[in-house]
This record gives C-alpha cells, sequence and structure tokens, in this order.
C-alpha cells in the first residue's frame, strides 16, 4: 500500500481542518495522528466556543485575514454537518475612562478589518444585556457560539466519509527522512508519509525539533479556569459579554458567555501551568519546567509580566476575587451565584526576548509545515487556517 501524500501530526480542529482542505480541494491522500482517543480532546475541546468576528487583530495580520474568512466557513459548515450553533452577537464593555480609550482604538480596528459592529452609549447597554452597568460598549452582532469538539467531530465523520483516515491513541515519538518522504516513528509502529504538516498544539515545538527544525519559540502553556453561573442565575446574561482587552496581551480577559446549551460560562483566567497538560493545580512536568527554565525568553516573560502573574493566580486561588472581576461587568452576580467550572490550556508561542507572540507562525521545510502558534481565534478560523496550509503543502509537493 503507498504511503499517504500527507501525514498531520494531532487531530486538533486546525489539524482536522487542514485535512479536509488537502482533500477536497487537492484530492491528497491524508492520515491524521492524533495521541488521544479521540479528536478535538484540548484546545479544542476546552474554550469558550466562540465564533469570533476578527475584531481584536491588527489590520494585515493573519489572525485579522484568517479569522474573516473563517468566520463565515465555519458558519456554513456547521449548517452543511448539522452542528448546533448561533450568531447571537457580543457585546464588548469599556467600565473606565481607560476602557473608554481602548474601546475607540477597537472600533477603529474593528472597521477597518470589516466587522460588523456598533457603538453603543451608556444607558443603551441595557437594551442588548440588562444586567450590565459601564460607560459604553461595541455590539459585534457576527460573533456566535458553537461546541468545537463537536464541529470537530463532524470534521472527523466529513474526512472519513470522503477516504482521509485519523488514526486515534497514536503518539508520535520520533520523525526521520527517508527515500521518497518522512518515516513517523508512533507508539503504535512507524508510518510513512510523503510530506509532513504538524498541527501538534501544546508540542508543536517539540514535533517541529524531530524533523530538524530549530522553531526559535517554546511553547509554554497557560491554565484558563471556568466558572458557571448556576441555573437559577443564568437570567443574568443573555449572550456574550467581554470586557475591553488588554491590547498588550494576547488574552481577552474574563468573559461571561451562554454557550450553545444555554449554559453561563465565566471565565477564563490565564495562570502559568506546570505542565502542557496541566488542567489542575497539581499537574506538574519536570521535562516540561526544565525546557521552560532553560528558555531564556520564558526570564525575561517573567520579568516583564510578575505583577499579572501573580494577579492571575490571585484569581485562581481566591474565588471571590475571581467574582469581582464579573462584577465590573454585571454587578448582580454573587460569589455564591458560582460554580466551578471546567479548564482549558493554551499553547502560547514564546520568544527569545520574552515576547508572548500573537500571530499565527508557521514554519516551512522541504516536505514538512509546522503550526508553531495557533492561539484565539484559531477555532473560528480553523477552515481558513487549513485551507491556507493545504495550498502551501500541495504547491511545495507539486
Amino acid at each position: 500500500m503507498a504511503p499517504p501524500d500527507v501525514a498531520i501530526v494531532g487531530g486538533g480542529i486546525v489539524g482536522l481542518a487542514t485535512a479536509l482542505a488537502l482533500v477536497e480541494r487537492h484530492g491528497k491522500s491524508v492520515v491524521v495522528l492524533e495521541t488521544e482517543a479521540a479528536v478535538g480532546e484540548h484546545q479544542t475541546g476546552h474554550n469558550s466556543g466562540v465564533i469570533h468576528s476578527g475584531l481584536y487583530y491588527p489590520k494585515g495580520s493573519l489572525k485579522a485575514e484568517l479569522c474573516r474568512s473563517g468566520l463565515e466557513l465555519m458558519y456554513r459548515f456547521c449548517e452543511e454537518e448539522d452542528v448546533p450553533h448561533r450568531r447571537c452577537g457580543k457585546l464588548v464593555v469599556a467600565t473606565s475612562e481607560q476602557d473608554l480609550a481602548r474601546l475607540e482604538r477597537l472600533e477603529e480596528r474593528g472597521r477597518g478589518n470589516g466587522v460588523s459592529l456598533r457603538r453603543v452609549a451608556g444607558p443603551a447597554l441595557v437594551d442588548l444585556e440588562p444586567h450590565v452597568v459601564g460607560r459604553a460598549g461595541l455590539w459585534i452582532e457576527e460573533t456566535g457560539v458553537v461546541d468545537f469538539r463537536a464541529v470537530a467531530g463532524a470534521m472527523k465523520r466529513r474526512l472519513e466519509r470522503q477516504g482521509g483516515e485519523v488514526r486515534v491513541s497514536t503518539r508520535v515519538t520520533a520523525i526521520r527522512r527517508d527515500t521518497g518522504g518522512f518515516v513517523i516513528e508512533t507508539m503504535a509502529g512507524p508510518i510513512a508519509s510523503r510530506s509532513i504538516v504538524s498541527c501538534a498544539g501544546l508540542h508543536a515545538d517539540r514535533v517541529a525539533r524531530m524533523t530538524g527544525a530549530e522553531p526559535g519559540i517554546r511553547i509554554v502553556a497557560f491554565r484558563g479556569e471556568y466558572y458557571r453561573l448556576r441555573p437559577e442565575s443564568a437570567h443574568l446574561v443573555r449572550g456574550l459579554i467581554y470586557p475591553v482587552a488588554n491590547p498588550a496581551l494576547p488574552f481577552l480577559g474574563v468573559h461571561l458567555t451562554r454557550g450553545v446549551d444555554g449554559t453561563v460560562e465565566a471565565g477564563p483566567n490565564a495562570v502559568l501551568a506546570t505542565k502542557r497538560e496541566g488542567y489542575r493545580w497539581g499537574d506538574v512536568s519536570v521535562r516540561d519546567l526544565i525546557e521552560w527554565f532553560g528558555f531564556p525568553g520564558f526570564w525575561r516573560m517573567g520579568i516583564e509580566h510578575w505583577r499579572l502573574g501573580l494577579s492571575e493566580v490571585a484569581r485562581s486561588l481566591l474565588p471571590d476575587r475571581f467574582a469581582r472581576s464579573l462584577q465590573r461587568l454585571v454587578p448582580a452576580i454573587r460569589r455564591e451565584d458560582l460554580e466551578v467550572g471546567g479548564t482549558g490550556v493554551r499553547a502560547q508561542a514564546l520568544a527569545r526576548d520574552g515576547t508572548l507572540v500573537g500571530d499565527f507562525v508557521f514554519l516551512e521545510q522541504p516536505g514538512a509545515l509546522h503550526v508553531l502558534n495557533a492561539p484565539s481565534p484559531a477555532a473560528t478560523a480553523s477552515l481558513a487556517i487549513g485551507r491556507t496550509i493545504a495550498a502551501r503543502v500541495a504547491g511545495n509537493s507539486g
């Protein structure tokens, strides 16, 4: 049996979208290799479930371009595959004088990216969210919600219908070049492939090094912790309520999201994890810590952001502090309205100078392409990202 044209390392939403694009648009044979027993088990399945509009990203960035094109592709895919979703809109709320200045810049950026939005005066906020208090806001009508784990499952089924292969419980341990392509060593045995695409998320830098590439970054993990509003308090939130994000950081701040199932989630914070899959405080990997402590960018990040880091830890350990963050947006929320929700871990590329890399980053080698950084809105943009990667891979392979 001939080896597949492309082996994709990572069965998250970006890897699956890339596989779909290679099969549907370029006629390639594809195998997806996923460590876990199911697809979409990490970043894909542990997020707010928001279909983003492209509001936040600098004009001309890959994030802005791919989010805008991926937005409608995602809505269309959900309709075609009967994945429950809702185009519900989102309210970004300015609660301070500093926020007002940031809100104006955010509005300019959103309009520059072609986002459909409108400015909302303070008294009119309650027409959209009756329990919100703020000075002004932006209403972004294109934003929606979906369960991205369900999207990943639908992508897998569609891929398999069209002849693609997905192998779960297949952890990649080594990669070597061979005549005509690569041999990928896995816990389930070796797999040959003509070319490779790595969408390995939390292990993106490690997989790149397996192929002989030097990514120049390290993947560090930030844990995002969520609370839920108790059912009797869920009426306090109609849809999506966000603060005005700090433009210096690649995080959107603690927000409120009524998901596609009607549950209202609050979060996430952004706590530096002590393991790549560090979903709990007790999850620790000595290997991960040694890698991070040995990378100069890790120390530079710590020096730059230690105050913010301590604040996030305090918000993690002190539920009252978490509640106060929400009360800036919806003062009626009380600590007793919250119950512990889920957690997620974000793969964040860190540069040697300590910069938290904000945009998508791809690294190409002969026969290989690595997705080194795919933070939010990667899930929203996944189908557009997949098409971009597939075009590059198909072009390189002829």
